[in-house]
């Protein structure tokens, strides 16, 4: 910020636009489509395909899970794919030897989604409550 902004004597110019964080809109997203997203974890683990349902949210094309949410059909900012910490350990996302820390950090599927965030600048798990 340069010091004119914070004395708001900006002599003229127009201000910057202020620019969302991405996140800001991925929470909205989330928020939308808890249930739905709840609905395939329970799903996931009713029939048995794993304990440890995880959701892939990307604004790009992505080779990970199943796509459940389109954003260019949903009108919505992000997509999301469906998939699991098995497959995250088969494609290498999740390292075989980090295997116990993940089950360990992961919070209960009931009551939180597990979402693998991908960004240009990198990727990480969040979990999120189910509204």
């Amino acid at each position: 910020m340069e010091p004119e902004e914070l004395l708001n004597e900006n002599r003229g110019e127009q201000p910057k636009p202020v620019v969302d964080s991405p996140l800001v809109s991925l929470r909205r997203d989330l928020k939308m489509f808890s249930e739905p997203i709840r609905e395939v974890a329970v799903e996931i683990m009713v029939e048995g395909l794993s304990k440890y349902p995880i959701f892939v949210a990307h604004q790009h094309e992505l080779k990970l899970g199943e796509l459940i949410l389109d954003r260019t059909e949903l009108g919505t900012q992000w997509s999301i794919h469906a998939s699991t910490m098995e497959e995250f350990l088969e494609v290498g996302v999740i390292k075989p030897e980090l295997k116990q820390r993940f089950i360990e950090t992961y919070k209960n599927p009931k009551d939180f989604m597990c979402v693998f965030v991908v960004v240009p600048e990198g990727a990480n798990f969040v979990f999120v409550p189910y509204e």
